[in-house]
């Protein structure tokens, strides 16, 4: 018998878009998150057309296309001469190209819109403040799906056996914003623009709501203690001036000046099982955390609520859970081999860097963005 009901472990933007999913087939769920309230977390976002079609269809695109930017490009650039390498078209390219937007904007934008659509939805509901350590027996019985969207440190994975386990990365990120009024001119008011150099890369992009860049370079970094996110050391921050030896003395003189930088570590998630063949299964960072090196980690979330739905609409759940993970897990190995090359040539040195620059150089518009074809213009199953 197909699923009637799901709890959902996490409100974040894959607990939030599955229980969407889940309510366009006729699924009531619960939703339990730890923190009392939904609170503003991370910076910018990155929303690629193959996850934005699905915003779309789950009516969430047409107020986000009114508050985000759809850059006109993603641009290559030189962390140490300012020069664009070759630049991928967005705006209108992809919408023609990949039938649907690509987006950038504020993380807590997507979250507020996601929570106002559960909010108004006679189908799912929202609970806050829930811990759990003490509350997993007790929604478990009364549903016929649990679903941990609970992130990297997901509560929900260890009841899942050889399920995946967290992992440092050995990458670090560092944070901040500028305000639009206050950002030099070599950053692109219209464009993502991705900054290369010998050992880190920097990622800029406008966000329009809050009139501000958004602004992350990530490098190799030594193991921190687990946290979200926290004020850099000195000497966290004499790493990252070492990091980033050689670079252009603009960019170097950005980081100088920002008094509140913030310093993440990056963890990753190994290999494993995301279900257990009854009744309990892993969505989103929980199941597949990924590095950002394709900027992809919101885009397979809410891909994975979408097909998740999909698959139980209409099969029993133990047969909906063993093929979504078949059918998911080939497309998230792919996309960390593809961000293990992009780390490989974003962070590239000495003659290797010089042939990357001659290859891209070479490289017309139209093949970038047709190397992006199986990534963008993927339509998740069941997608109208």
């Amino acid at each position: 018998m197909p699923v009637e009901h799901a709890a959902i472990i996490g409100a974040g933007i894959s607990g939030l878009t599955a229980a969407l999913s889940l309510s366009r087939r006729g699924i009531s769920s619960d939703i339990f998150e730890q923190a009392g309230e939904l609170t503003e977390v991370g910076a910018g976002l990155q929303v690629s057309p193959n996850a934005s079609r699905i915003l779309a269809e789950l009516g969430i695109l047409e107020g986000l296309s009114k508050v985000w930017l759809e850059p006109d490009a993603i641009g290559l650039i030189s962390g140490s001469s300012l020069r664009q390498l070759a630049a991928v078209p967005a705006g209108n390219f992809a919408r023609e190209r990949w039938g649907a937007p690509y987006g950038v904007l504020h993380r807590t934008t997507l979250q507020k819109a996601l929570l106002a659509a559960v909010e108004a939805d006679p189908l799912c509901r929202l609970h806050l403040g829930v811990r759990m350590e003490t509350s997993l027996p007790s929604f478990e019985r009364a549903a016929d799906l649990v679903i941990g969207a609970d992130g990297v440190w997901s509560k929900l994975r260890p009841s899942i056996s050889g399920s995946p386990s967290p992992r440092f990365s050995g990458n670090v990120a560092y944070r901040f914003t500028i305000a639009e009024d206050e950002a030099p001119g070599f950053l692109d008011r219209a464009s993502v623009s991705a900054f290369l150099g010998g050992a880190a890369h920097l990622v800029s992009y406008p966000l329009k709501e809050t009139r501000s860049f958004n602004m992350v370079a990530i490098t190799a970094g030594n193991l921190a203690p687990q946290a979200w996110q926290s004020e850099p050391t000195e000497a966290q921050r004499a790493q990252l001036r070492a990091r980033l030896s050689g670079w252009n003395a603009a960019i170097l003189s950005l980081f100088e000046r920002q008094g509140k930088l913030t310093f993440w570590p990056l963890f990753e998630t190994t290999a494993g099982a995301w279900q257990d063949g009854r009744k309990t299964v892993l969505i989103g960072d929980a199941a597949h955390a990924m590095m950002p090196f394709a900027a992809q980690g919101a885009a397979m979330a809410i891909e994975d609520a979408y097909e998740l739905a999909a698959f139980l609409s209409d099969r029993p759940v133990a047969e909906a859970l063993a093929l979504f993970e078949r059918h998911r897990a080939p497309r998230i190995a792919r996309l960390r081999q593809r961000g293990a090359f992009n780390r490989f040539a974003y962070h590239a040195k000495g003659p290797i860097r010089i042939g990357r620059d001659l290859v891209l150089g070479l490289k017309p518009p139209q093949s970038l963005a047709a190397d992006l074809d199986w990534i963008y213009g993927y339509r998740a199953v069941h997608l109208p």
